[in-house]
């Protein structure tokens, strides 16, 4: 999808436009040429005189998807349902596409066309309901975004045939959900073109600028990468790796991301240009960083391994930027199968195998299929949802760990609740307490990449309406809604009133949590007889923390008593209706959950 379709042969011809496309891409065998061009026969039958508002005819569109699924060497039956994605509105019918071309074309078109018209450019209950279709359809096929990703790619192509209020809307709607959806999918050729002709027509003053800045000095910037390349290609043979190197400059929208950012303008900016390295093997990945940092100094913080770990979309590569001849120079380090990932994504699972039919790879790997096949299950259908599942779901991630070391990526943001309710929701329901790399952290603090996770729960927890309003995930705000819901008769959902102000929410709070307290006590206020301290503070099971008792009320067993993160003295506990603790700013934030640690007297049951 990397490069705009050029038709020689004459629009009005549909015989020598389809002879064009098969000299173009000439690795389709005589049965799929056969069925591509029955495709393209029935197209122009049903629609040879029909005419776009901009005059041309109406089998163009379909044809340019046909080239830029091709140009992904796509198989026949996607090839087939880009030509007829739009066959249903010129009278054929689902079981005449069936019985011509088989159940598999039948299905992406009719994918096709349930989200083709879906009003994504508002945000309203009618967006949210048209990315759930268009999500969820992936999940049943995934070629079915692939042939509106071509379609979308096509519109914006040729977008000046709008107004410029059309033009616009759907730049809007590019930037918002098929670039992202692109990049998700590991496209990043098409998600660069998207971005790059959205800003063209969404901003175009800022567009020329940075058009400008990039074209000049052109030949002096080839020169500088050339060196480089030298370089480089030298280093590696006298190590015995055989590399191929490109060079080019950032696209025009990261650009423009990193002037908003930094706050500066295009000419300010240095690290615009890149440099990619294809090698055979892993091992030579390293290898080659090894190489490039003896030959310029890195530059601290911007090295990133995303082969160890790799991206949710699958992307595989080493990423990082040195000093060369005093300018920044981004480099990435990738396989030739990485690139392959890197440059078409999901789509490569579908690349067509010279002498076979076609090469399905299972993409159940891809972690963004098996959320979709979860959420969808749930038969969820609610604006907010669908507003959080597209930030879900197109948003950056994280990476942390359990202790047993298996790997949780979540939404950037996401705190211990959203990694609780991701491992299993009783935990979730349950979770006092968390530890980020052994040490107690506050359950509300966003996680960090790469973090060791472990939490602490408790039988008697339960979810509260500030862990509704704190968790990022979908999956965490529907178990919570749904258990406030059906057990607090005082629950009002928050997002539907203004936030009161922070000192109410505090004593609120606090409030909230002496009466808590007060239940857990047994009757008369004092301890039962066969429990005796310890002295200690628990959090859910363990009590192997650093507390400081609070000097102001000096709380004692078996007073009620809270805790919040200090910054310097571990937990610091007070008594639950000590005024002071109600002071403390963004209590509510640092609030942690502690009892007394309670034991039976010696002797007992003998």
């Amino acid at each position: 999808m990397s490069t705009e379709p050029v038709m020689h042969a004459d629009e009005n011809d549909t015989d020598a436009l389809l002879q064009e496309f098969f000299r173009t891409f000439d690795f389709y065998s005589d049965d799929d040429r056969k069925k591509i061009s029955g495709a393209w026969q029935l197209l122009c039958s049903k629609s040879h005189d029909v005419k776009r508002k901009c005059g041309k005819p109406y089998y163009l569109h379909p044809l340019r998807i046909a080239y830029i699924l091709a140009q992904n060497r796509m198989d026949a039956d996607s090839i087939c349902a880009g030509l007829l994605h739009s066959i249903y509105n010129l009278g054929v019918t689902e079981e005449q596409v069936r019985t011509q071309f088989g159940s598999g074309v039948e299905r992406v078109i009719s994918g096709t066309t349930k989200i083709m018209h879906l009003p994504t450019d508002h945000a309203t209950i009618q967006q949210a309901d048209a990315i759930r279709k268009m999500l969820f359809a992936m999940v049943d096929d995934v070629r079915v975004i692939l042939v509106k990703l071509a379609d979308r790619l096509d519109r914006i192509r040729n977008i000046k045939s709008l107004e410029e209020k059309d033009q616009r809307a759907l730049a809007k709607e590019i930037i918002d959900i098929w670039a992202p959806l692109a990049d998700r999918l590991g496209m990043q050729t098409e998600k660069n073109e998207f971005e790059d002709l959205s800003l063209k027509y969404s901003n175009p003053d800022v567009f020329q600028q940075i058009k400008a800045i990039v074209s000049q000095k052109k030949d002096e910037r080839d020169a500088y990468l050339q060196k480089a390349v030298q370089q480089i290609y030298k280093s590696a043979e006298k190590a015995g790796i055989t590399i191929s190197i490109t060079s080019r400059a950032k696209h025009f929208y990261s650009i423009y991301q990193k002037m908003r950012k930094r706050n500066k303008e295009p000419g300010e900016l240095y690290d615009l240009l890149a440099l990619r390295i294809i090698c055979s093997e892993n091992p030579e990945c390293y290898t080659l960083v090894g190489i490039v940092h003896n030959l310029w100094k890195p530059l601290d913080g911007r090295f990133k391994d995303y082969i160890a770990m790799p991206k949710a979309n699958g992307y595989q590569s080493l990423h990082t930027t040195v000093m060369c001849e005093g300018k920044p120079l981004e480099i990435q380090i990738r396989t030739k199968a990485m690139n392959e990932m890197a440059e078409h994504g999901v789509a490569s699972h579908w690349l067509y195998k010279k002498g076979s039919s076609h090469d399905l790879v299972d993409v159940e790997h891809l972690g963004i299929f098996n959320e979709l096949r979860k959420l969808r299950e749930g038969h969820v259908s609610d604006e907010n949802f669908f507003n959080e599942l597209k930030d879900d779901l197109l948003g950056d991630e994280i990476y942390v760990f359990t202790p047993k070391g298996e790997v949780v990526k979540l939404p950037s943001g996401a705190n211990a609740i959203d990694f609780a309710y991701h491992i299993h929701s009783a935990i979730g329901e349950k979770i006092v307490g968390a530890k980020a790399d052994g040490k107690i952290i506050p359950l509300l603090q966003p996680l960090k990449n790469t973090q060791i996770i472990e939490i602490l729960t408790n039988p008697q927890a339960h979810p509260t309406q500030a862990q509704l309003s704190a968790v990022k995930t979908s999956k965490a705000k529907q178990k919570i809604h749904a258990w406030l819901a059906a057990n607090d008769p005082t629950f009002i959902d928050r997002a539907a009133v203004k936030a009161e102000s922070e000192a109410s929410a505090n004593a609120a709070y606090s409030h909230a949590v002496q009466e808590t307290r007060r239940h857990k006590r047994p009757a008369g206020g004092t301890p039962q007889e066969s429990e005796h301290s310890t002295g200690k503070v628990r959090i859910g099971n363990t009590t192997n923390f650093i507390v400081t008792f609070a000097q102001c009320c000096k709380p004692k067993y078996p007073d009620p008593i809270v805790g919040y993160i200090s910054r310097n003295r571990g937990v610091t506990v007070h008594r639950a209706d000590c005024l002071t603790y109600q002071r403390i700013p963004n209590i509510e934030q640092r609030t942690i959950e502690v009892i007394w640690d309670t034991e039976e007297p010696k002797g007992k049951n003998k």
